[in-house]
């Protein structure tokens, strides 16, 4: 990257989306590019003014603040920087307010830990009028369905309201390995999130340091060796429905973090070349109606074409 200094001093006037935010972190979404430590640096010295006053790092903002920012050096892409493609993803709902899509497997939701861009970014490259795009919440990489952005930020924050509620019904489908248990239909059981030798991150099933986490399994389909299962979540920890598969020996088919990864291999001859997890339903109040709204991504062409040949071969 290369610093290119700006010459003129900025104003800025608040409106009724930023409204409500610290000071310190709208200019960190403002001024990307420009270290945080800087910008903390020139609001504690006073070169950052709200409304012609000296401003705190604390201070929430309010519709039509007028916000000074001295003159800064700002990180600038070079053509060394990784391309982000515009990529077009297959929309499900929009609305001046919310925007769900169909993500597909293999796309991580957003960059950093060794992925240079996700969604959002390729979302952001896509649509460079767009003035505000946010992640209300994450899919794994390896997970397919419904994924919700928010286009402003009062319908952030009244999405991020929902979730720590856990109003939104949220429903998947998995293949597990085995013959689900109809008893194992509300699976309780605490997960707790540590990093192995390796440093990599993983989540397990801990009595005395796992969070609480609730998990609705119900068996759609039987197999001879599998289980198609409609799964909806109580709550939302991180690889929930992976690690409570997996506690209870039915992980979910070629699931390379917590599955059989030799049945994996066996799976990706028959076809199944991905994990068999989509989030296929979403019901929750609009964020701004409050009127029910129902989202619903069916399942990828490669999961039925996978469920075909286990019917196949069980004629």
């Amino acid at each position: 990257m290369t610093l290119i200094s700006k010459d003129l001093v900025n104003f800025l006037s608040i409106t009724s989306e930023d409204e409500g935010q610290r000071l310190d972190n709208f200019l960190f979404r403002v001024l990307k590019g420009v270290p945080k430590s800087h910008i903390y640096r020139i609001i504690r010295s006073g070169e950052v003014r709200l409304n012609k006053k000296r401003a705190k790092v604390t201070d929430r903002l309010n519709n039509g603040d007028e916000i000074r920012i001295p003159p800064i050096r700002i990180a600038h892409k070079t053509d060394t920087q990784k391309f982000i493609p515009n990529r077009q993803f297959s929309v499900v709902y929009e609305d001046d307010f919310l925007l769900v899509i169909d993500k597909p497997a293999g796309v991580a939701v957003h960059g950093g830990s060794g992925v240079n861009f996700g969604v959002i970014e390729q979302l952001r490259k896509n649509r460079p009028q767009a003035r505000y795009l946010e992640l209300v919440h994450r899919l794994d990489r390896e997970t397919s369905g419904l994924l919700m952005i928010a286009k402003k930020r009062s319908t952030l924050v009244k999405l991020h309201e929902y979730l720590r509620q856990h109003t939104p019904k949220k429903e998947y489908i998995a293949l597990g390995v085995g013959q689900w248990n109809p008893s194992d239909k509300h699976v309780k059981l605490p997960l707790f999130k540590f990093q192995n030798t390796q440093g990599e991150k993983f989540v397990k099933v801990d009595q005395n340091k796992g969070q609480y986490a609730h998990t609705v399994f119900e068996p759609m389909t039987s197999f001879d060796d599998f289980t198609l299962l409609n799964i909806t979540l109580k709550t939302g920890r991180t690889h929930q429905i992976r690690v409570h598969m997996q506690a209870l020996g039915h992980p979910i088919a070629h699931d390379e973090k917590y599955g059989d990864f030799e049945l994996n291999k066996q799976l990706e001859k028959q076809g199944l070349k991905r994990m068999f997890l989509h989030a296929h339903s979403l019901t929750l109040p609009h964020p701004v109606s409050g009127e029910e709204v129902v989202f619903h991504a069916p399942l990828p062409q490669e999961l039925l074409d996978f469920l075909e040949t286990l019917k196949k071969n069980e004629q």
